[in-house]
Formats: structure tokens, sequence, C-alpha cells
């Protein structure tokens, strides 16, 4: 890594995870990752029926935001390289802005809500980089998060259409499943308001118009590695792995026979995932029948080193 390389620290406080990037960003772009963390905080529980961060959950991104701040003071990154960006939940909450300026001052991060626009494109930047110049396949880049699905299409690293759907695991486990497992009824609820959800937010043109799948975020990087039953999670072996549809349907069809102490125990899921895991392949399957796809590629590289590359003003 060459000696004018900036070393960038890049927090994501999303609807059920908040995740940690240290790296050293070159100005070509490329990233050395030092440290990479991600907790399950649960900041979305409750906002999509109150319309508010409850305590409980803010209190749990503090406290993993006091292990963060540790984290980027023992990798010396400078004061003006530590980011922080705010997703679905915090978009959506009464108290938004209010949680946001608390992350600014507690923690001394550039901390901003961003839009769904905004976390479209740098996900989509995170997702892309570094892919051959010359590879101008039309790529559908997706993220599912807790409270939101990013969907965007665009070709050699532009943007050609990006939507945020309301459509995440927090926001559709608390609207869809109320037993334990999940009931058959449930599941096909959840599955017929993402339909609805995909057919009315994405043109029938761009659905034809993407060519491969790349999925990113907890529930695409834990179908790789219940698909290859990880244990202990092994990101490299995650980053680049392509995952059929006929698997994340048997992962499915699994998971949601299972009861909750069942699925914790699931070889390649985290068990904080675990109750959230069954709507998110429910998202996943239905984004790849709407588009036609038959496998997705799953990425390790995602929003994080969006943000990470555009701060660091890579090329």
């Amino acid at each position: 890594m060459s000696g004018t390389a900036m070393r960038v620290g890049v927090v994501d406080i999303g609807s059920n995870s908040t995740r940690l990037l240290i790296a050293d960003v070159a100005p070509d772009g490329r990233i050395a990752e030092l440290d990479r963390r991600s907790q399950v905080t649960r900041l979305g529980d409750g906002v999509d029926t109150s319309g508010r961060l409850s305590d409980a959950a803010m209190e749990r991104v503090f406290a993993t935001l006091g292990a963060y701040r540790t984290a980027l003071d023992g990798a010396g990154v400078a004061p003006d390289a530590r980011l922080a960006v705010l997703t679905s939940a915090v978009r959506d909450a009464a108290n938004g802005a209010v949680f946001t300026a608390a992350v600014r001052d507690r923690y001394g991060l550039d901390a901003r809500t961003i839009a769904g626009e905004e976390e479209a494109r740098l996900t989509f930047l995170g997702a892309t980089h570094g892919r051959p110049p010359g590879d101008t396949t039309p790529l559908l880049v997706f993220d599912i998060g807790g409270g939101s699905t990013e969907l965007v299409v665009g070709h050699a690293g532009h943007v050609d259409f990006h939507v945020s759907t309301q459509a995440g695991v927090v926001r559709q486990t608390e609207r869809h499943v109320h037993h334990d497992p999940p009931q058959p009824r449930e599941l096909q609820a959840l599955a017929d308001e993402l339909r609805e959800i995909l057919a009315e937010q994405v043109p029938a043109d761009v659905r034809s118009r993407a060519q491969a799948a790349i999925g990113v975020a907890g529930t695409a990087t834990s179908l790789a590695a219940i698909d290859l039953e990880l244990e202990p999670y092994d990101p490299a072996r995650v980053h680049g792995h392509v995952a059929e549809l006929g698997d994340a349907e048997l992962a499915l069809a699994r998971l949601a026979q299972l009861p909750l102490a069942q699925r914790r125990e699931v070889p390649g899921l985290h068990p904080d995932r675990a109750p959230t895991i069954v709507a998110g392949m429910v998202i996943l399957i239905e984004v790849l029948r709407a588009f036609g796809f038959r496998r997705v590629e799953v990425s390790e590289h995602d929003l994080l080193h969006g943000v990470a590359l555009e701060r660091a003003g890579a090329r």
C-alpha cells in the first residue's frame, strides 16, 4: 500500500446492525482493510409502528460505538477521517436528528443521515469498485437492510436506476412474523407484499436490463456462510461466492421450520441474525425472482467501502 494512502474509519448505523470499517485507501482505489466489525444492535426495533427510535435501541448502538471509538483511537484514524452514515431507521424516526447529533457529539464522528438515493449510490460504488475497467455488464446491486432494501442498476460504475424500498428484515418481521416458527400464511403474506413493492417500484424495463446480480450486507452474506457451512465466519470465502436461487429457497425452507432457539444454532448463521433471517431470505428470493435471476454473487464490499472510497477521493 502506497505511503500516500489515507486511513479512514467508517461506521454504518443501520436498522439492524452497526458496522465498522477501518482501512487504508490508496489513490488508485486499492483498499487494505485493517479492522472490520459488525454488531446486531436492532436500532429499527419498533420504528415501523411507533415512528421513534426507542431508548433501549439507542443505548445498544451507543455501547457499540464506545467500542468502535476505542478501535479508531488504537488505529490512529485522524479526527477528520472518522465518518458515520445513518440510514433507514434514522431517516424514518421522529427523533432521528437528535440521535444523529448525539452520535456526532459523543463519539467524535462526522455523522450524517443519508437519503436512500445516496445510500444506493455509495453501495453501488463499494460493490462494483475494482471490477475490470472494461466490464460494461448491466448489474443489479441489492442491499437488504433492517428497514429498507436498496436496489441499484448500473454499468461501468455509473448508476442508471435506484430505489430505496420500505422493505427490510426488521420492518417485515415485525409486520408479518408473529409465531415461532413462522406460519406458512405469514411467509406468504410477506412474499406477497414484496412482490407488490417490487412490481410497483421497479419498472419492467429496468428488471429486464440487468444481466447479473450482486448481493451485499447481512442477508446475502449469511446465505453464503450457511451455504458454505462456515464456522467461524470467513469473509474471504464469502466474498465472490455464487449462490443459486435454489440454495436460497432451500435455506428458507430449512430456517422457516425451525424455532428461533434452533435457528441460532444453524452453522454459518450468526445467532443475532436468527430472529430476522427468515424475512431476509424471503426478500432475497423475491428480488431474484423479480429480476429473473437464477443466481447471485455475494460481495463483502458495500456501503462501508463506498463511503471510504469517496472520503479518500480515490479513483
